[in-house]
């Protein structure tokens, strides 16, 4: 079992370059199954997510192989149009396929998705979009199956879902004539699928705003695209150095991408700058307690980073209020952070944190990604020894979490125990 062991007490100091964004490469990756030829994919982080799709997409017979930063993928001949089991529940995102593989095949057959467990996240918004262009699935003893032709259609979302709208962007691109999303995901990952869409081919517009329009039908070509920078990573050193103390630089993302995190922290105490690709944090003294951190979609502040400030605000003078608006289990890390030693009670959605003196180190064990990553920071400014267990989680969306954070100072190591 492998483990993250940190000793705590150490600041921060230096920069780390912030790989691909992982919730941009998975529905960029799934999308590359719609080009009858070669992709390109670069800045695309090597992270178990990733892995499981490369996985996928040679099941279904492409060629799938990475190349340094890059991964290839040519999809001139795919064979297979199913998802079995074992792949589909190595990650939540695996059902962005859905809408790929109908579009490309005419029939697509999965499984129920695996993933974090964060409460219920039903896919009905998924599958209604893929009916709504003509699709005809049936679900049977937790499988899916979709056929038919798709044609365009006005498509209202009644939640700007980030993923139902990654979906009707991938099916809709392959359906006869014009199709319309309203009420769609607004965040920067959906711009991403946008560009590397028009770089293969597609006709695409409206993405970052919530209305999309697709022109299906188009011929499409293979492409070359880098992946923007994964501002939820970004997130986590920032809020690392906010934990530790010390000054860090992030680079390679768009600041405007964080500015609800980068305000939080400012009115936390932190001493924030930000370039055109770039954002620097210092904290020299003690944190304060913020007004209520509520998450909400894009623009709003991002349920993914709610974890993280959270941890750095465990030792932050006075109190703070979150209110987790996404995600009905979003707080499976507290009851870890209370082991160290924090002061965090909850009331459903709601979480209060009031700031302590010290915290000290614990055997701690990650249930879901974000919150995972949050135990490392705890640990960070933590009293003693902390051993973080669970680490596959974190490696679904870190691609070298404890080698960034050793060369920025910290006292940390994964071994097996």
């Amino acid at each position: 079992m492998s483990a993250y062991i940190i000793e705590g007490g150490h600041p921060l100091d230096g920069s780390v370059r912030i790989h691909g964004a992982k919730n941009s490469v998975l529905p960029i990756l799934a999308a590359c199954l719609l080009a009858p030829g070669e992709c390109v994919i670069h800045n695309c982080p090597e992270l178990s997510d990733v892995a499981a799709s490369l996985d996928i997409l040679r099941h279904l017979g492409c060629r799938a192989e990475r190349q340094g930063d890059a991964v290839v993928v040519d999809a001139s001949a795919p064979t297979g149009w199913d998802v079995p089991d074992a792949l589909m529940r190595e990650m939540r995102s695996s059902v962005i396929f859905l809408g790929a593989i109908l579009g490309r095949m005419g029939r697509a057959e999965l499984c129920a998705p695996g993933g974090c467990e964060l409460g219920p996240r039903p896919i009905d918004l998924h599958l209604g979009a893929i009916r709504g262009l003509g699709g005809r699935i049936t679900e049977d003893g937790g499988g899916l199956r979709a056929e038919g032709a798709l044609r365009g259609a006005d498509l209202v979302l009644s939640l700007p879902s980030v993923g139902a709208t990654e979906n009707a962007m991938l099916a809709a691109v392959c359906a006869a004539g014009t199709t319309t999303i309203t009420n769609a995901a607004r965040e920067p990952e959906i711009v991403d699928l946008q560009g590397f869409l028009r770089a293969i081919g597609a006709k695409v517009h409206g993405a970052g705003s919530s209305v999309i329009t697709v022109e299906g039908g188009v011929p499409l070509h293979g492409g070359s695209y880098a992946v923007m920078g994964d501002r939820i990573v970004a997130a986590t050193y920032l809020a690392a150095a906010a934990s530790a103390g010390g000054t860090v630089e992030v680079t390679g993302v768009d600041y405007r991408h964080l500015s609800t995190v980068s305000a939080v922290l400012r009115e936390a105490g932190c001493d924030v700058q930000s370039g055109a690709e770039s954002i620097r944090l210092r904290r020299d003294g003690p944190l304060q307690g913020v007004r209520p951190v509520r998450t909400a979609p894009y623009p709003g502040f991002p349920t993914d980073a709610q974890a993280p400030l959270m941890a750095a605000l465990t030792r932050g003078k006075g109190c703070t209020v979150f209110v987790e608006n996404i995600f009905d289990s979003r707080y499976r890390h507290v009851p870890e952070m209370v082991r160290m030693g924090a002061d965090i009670r909850l009331e459903g959605r709601v979480a209060v944190v009031c700031g302590v003196d010290r915290l000290h180190g614990a055997a701690v064990r990650a249930k879901e990604l974000r919150g995972g990553a949050s135990l490392v920071l705890a640990g960070l400014q933590a009293e003693g020894e902390t051993a973080v267990t669970g680490v596959e989680h974190i490696q679904r969306g870190y691609e070298d979490l404890t080698g960034e954070l050793a060369q920025l100072g910290a006292d940390i190591r994964q071994e097996e125990r």
